[in-house]
C-alpha cells in the first residue's frame, strides 16, 4: 500500500494518523493484506460454501417454568405499587 493510498484511506475513515506512526500503520495494513492474499491463493475447488462452520442443529432446552411467581413478595417491599405495577417518579415532562 502506497503512502497516498493510506492517506486517502485515513481521510475516508476519518482517522488522524500521525506522521510518527504512519510507517508502522502502513506496515500493519500491508501485513493484513498479505494474509488476505495467502487466503485467496488457496485452492478451494470442490469445497462447498458454508454459511456457518458447524452444520449441526442447536439443541434447545425444554421451555419449562423453573421459578415460582414471587411478584407479591417483591411488591411488598417496593415503595409504591398499584394494580400489580411498580410506580416510579415521573422523569419526562
Amino acid at each position: 500500500m502506497e503512502r497516498s493510498d493510506l492517506e486517502k484511506l485515513a481521510l475516508l475513515a476519518r482517522l488522524n494518523v500521525d506522521d510518527a506512526v504512519f510507517d508502522e500503520v502502513a506496515r500493519g495494513i500491508n501485513d493484513v493484506l498479505g494474509l488476505v492474499d495467502q487466503l485467496q491463493a488457496v485452492d478451494t475447488t470442490g469445497v462447498a460454501p458454508m454459511a456457518h462452520p458447524l452444520d449441526s442443529l442447536q439443541r434447545l432446552r425444554p421451555d419449562e417454568v423453573t421459578e415460582g411467581d414471587e411478584r407479591e413478595r417483591y411488591q411488598a417491599i417496593a415503595p409504591l405499587t398499584e394494580n400489580g405495577l411498580y410506580l416510579v417518579p415521573r422523569v419526562i415532562e
